[in-house]
Parts: structure tokens; sequence; C-alpha cells
């Protein structure tokens, strides 16, 4: 792939890369001549002689001689030429935030950039859903964030009480993590002022940005827009609904809590979430990036503050139902205190089809490395157990791996969790991945001690 790309004409490569070939050729010319010149007319002292022999190859006969000393200088000018242009190169090309070979950028520097591979559409909100953008953002795909606006809590709930507008937090967050802007630009968005007394007490600058541009432009999604041309942002980022909406929760011992902080904060096993209002108008452009998407992926985040409020908008779930992309469901890989305390996995996605209505989602991915979890019990928090997965086998399709963060197990790992979900989404074009009702569950690669597969189950 690399090779086409490099000899696809107009790169304005290859000619240079001819000019320094015959400059080099030229050169060993002039240099063979010189050489060839002194060797039939000095004399070499007897002690020198053998050694002369020896380096000019005189006992390799003609005209395989030439043949060897063209073949290591070839590859010589070959290695040299890439290894320096990869040194001269590293200071300008972050290859934390693109993983892009050089050949690669170069062609979209001349080409523009290339088709996606595909239309990725992530529903969530929080540092879950900014975990999965980072993810994405290195690989070539379309993305669209649709992100919860219940927030009211913070630097976020003040701005929404203080000017009427959606709460920016989440949003922000999800506009940094796709940013391409440089670093001092993304930290100057998460920056948040300190306690100090003043009326800018705990505000995030990026908060008070969208807020200022708002006013500026007269819209939030102006202002969302202009901002994430701002920090370059690869992707959108927009709000399932625009309306002021404030998330409840009904407890089991029959209590109702407003409010998407307090609810956290209330301890109990949450029965139910809804709306008030309870049915907002959808934001449009989120409605149509759902019907076009090849991958719609709920979550990561937390589940009933995050996930969930955005499928209870008015027309997300029927788009999503309509929808002919691969769904998934990312499990967070531990429990949230204070909203999915004792939670398992099968409990995540009970949760989710009850406030879908049914089910939704084709393949539900779960992290299978729980080793890291275990420090931190003490907290109070623990990994999701895989318990009674085998129960939906035959309605969502059970994928399990390690999509752990080792240092932060109460994360995702960015780079691993966006492989599986793309490595889904292929098989799923290829027509290896049965959904629906062409779905069986069999062992496919991996370990089956758990009773279903680790790996991507394969058609009858």
């Amino acid at each position: 792939m690399k090779l086409r790309t490099w000899l696809r004409p107009g790169m304005f490569v290859k000619r240079w890369i001819v000019l320094l070939a015959l400059g080099v050729v030229t050169t060993s010319l002039g240099l063979a001549m010189g050489l060839a010149w002194i060797y039939r007319n000095y004399d070499f002292p007897q002690r020198v002689s053998g050694l002369v022999q020896a380096v000019t190859l005189q006992f390799i006969p003609h005209p395989y001689r030439e043949l060897l000393m063209i073949t290591l200088g070839g590859l010589m000018t070959v290695v040299g030429f890439w290894q320096l242009s990869r040194s001269l190169l590293a200071p300008f090309l972050d290859q934390r935030a693109d993983r892009r070979g050089l050949a690669e950028i170069i062609h979209a520097h001349r080409f523009g950039p290339e088709a996606p591979e595909f239309r990725v559409v992530a529903i969530g909100g929080g540092t879950g859903l900014s975990t999965l953008l980072r993810g994405l953002k290195a690989h070539n795909v379309a993305i669209t964030a649709i992100v919860t606006t219940g927030d009211d809590g913070g630097s976020s709930g003040r701005l929404r009480q203080d000017f009427n507008i959606p709460p920016p937090g989440d949003i922000r967050n999800c506009l940094v993590a796709l940013a391409d802007a440089e670093p001092l630009m993304s930290n100057l968005f998460q920056y948040r002022f300190p306690e100090v007394g003043s009326s800018l007490d705990g505000h995030s600058f990026g908060n008070l940005f969208i807020a200022a541009m708002t006013q500026v432009t007269g819209s939030f999604e102006r202002a969302v827009a202009e901002s994430s041309r701002v920090l370059a942002v690869r992707g959108q980022v927009m709000p399932s609904t625009l309306e002021n909406i404030t998330v409840c929760a009904e407890f089991s011992d029959g209590r109702i809590v407003r409010g998407e902080s307090a609810i956290a904060q209330a301890r109990g096993r949450i029965q139910r979430v809804f709306l008030d209002p309870e049915r907002p108008a959808a934001y449009e452009p989120a409605l149509l990036a759902i019907l076009s998407a090849d991958l719609i992926v709920l979550g990561p985040g937390s589940l009933f503050t995050s996930v969930i409020p955005n499928l209870l908008v008015e027309g997300v779930v029927q788009a999503i139902r309509l929808s002919s992309a691969l769904k998934v469901f990312v499990c967070n890989v531990t429990t949230q205190r204070g909203e999915t305390d004792g939670f398992r996995a099968i409990d995540h996605l009970e949760a989710l089809h009850r406030h879908a209505g049914g089910c939704l989602v084709d393949c539900l991915l779960v992290n299978q490395n729980l080793e890291p979890t275990h420090r931190l019990a003490p907290s109070g928090v623990t990994g999701v157990s895989l318990d009674g997965l085998d129960r939906v086998k035959d309605s969502v399709m059970v994928i399990l791996r390690d999509v752990i963060n080792p240092e932060q197990p109460w994360r995702h790992d960015p780079r691993k969790l966006a492989d599986a979900l793309l490595e889904l989404a292929r098989a799923a074009k290829r027509g290896e991945l049965p959904l629906g009702r062409e779905r069986t569950v069999q062992p496919a690669r991996g370990d089956y001690s758990t009773g279903f597969p680790v790996g991507i189950a394969q058609r009858e």
C-alpha cells in the first residue's frame, strides 16, 4: 500500500529521488574512474598489495563483483535516504497523535484526505467518550460524537444557569480529545481556574470560551463549530438535543432525585432515569449522522447519567434501530460509586435495553482482563463481573477483549478500545459477523472457559 502511494503520479517525490540517484551514480562513476586510473598507473608496495586486492574484490570474478557492489550500494542508498527523512521530519510529526506514515501524510497533502474507512458515531458523555475518541482519532475514520447535555454541576452547571445554554463541559472534553491543535491550545481549553475567591473559581477556560462564542455567534451549535475550528478538531461534536434538560432518577426505594450531579450522591440502586422535559426534541444533524453511520458505539461512560440520557431524546432510539450500522455497546471496565455499585456486565446491558424499549445493539464489548482492577478494591470500586452473560448470547453477541488501561484501571485504553471496535466493524463489513436473526454464537479463537467466545463468532 505504501509503495503504491509513493509511486502515484503527482506526489512530487519520484523526480527528486531519480535526481538524487543520478547524482550518486555520477559521483560514484567519477570516483571509480579516479580509482581505476590509480590502480593501473601506481605500483603498490608488496606489503599492501594483498589488502588492495581484497578491498577491490579481485577474488570475485566478473560480473558478480559488479552485481554485488550495485546491490550493496542500492540497499545502503535506500535505507540511508529513508532514515534521513525520518530523522529530519521527526520533530515536526507527533506520532502519538497521528499514526499515519510519511507516505500517507504527503499523499493527504497533495491530494487531500482519503475517504474514511468507516463513518463512526459515538454516543455518550463524560471521560469515557473522550477516551474512545482519542483512540478513534488515530485511524482513518469519520467521527461524530453525540454528547448528552444533562450536566448540571460545576462550571458547566453554573454557565447553564447563568446563560441558559446547554452545559459545555462534555462537549469541551470531546473537542479536546479530537483536537489536532498544538498541545498548548488543548491545555488552555482544559485549564481550570483555582479556588481563590473570585467569580472565576472552578471555571474551565474552554467552558467560558464556548459560552462567550455562543453569545458572539448567537447559537450554541455555531459556537461548537467555531470552537472546533480553533482546535482543528478531526471529526464532529454535537449535542443530542439543544433543549434545557434535567436528568432525573427513580431509585428502588421510590425516591426521585433530580439533577445529574445529585444522582451519584444519592446512593442507592437506580431503577430508571428519565428527562424533564420527558421527550426533548433531538438535534437533527445528530439523527442524520446516526442514520448514515457504519458503526454506532454506545459508551463507555456513566451508564445512567451519560449514556442512557441520549436514548431518551425523541427520535434517537428510532434512528439507531433504522440505521444499517453495526451497533456496539461498550461496557465500563469498573463499577461506578453511587450509580452502578455491584453491577455486572449483564446488568449494564439490561439497563440499556430497558430504557431503549427492547434490544438495541448487536454486540456487547466487555473487558476480560480484571487483574488491574483488584487494586481499586479499597475504594469500593470493582471490575465489572462477567457472570450471567450466557443469558444474552442468543440476542446479543458478547465480545471479550483486554481493553483496560493497566495504569488507570478504572478506564479503557484508547488504542486497545479503538482497535477492538474497528476489528468488529471490518468483520461485519466482510460478512464474517453474523447479526440479527442469523446470529449463532460459536467459539472462534481464544478461551471458551467462560461459556462464550473471546474472539469473533463465525457464521455457520
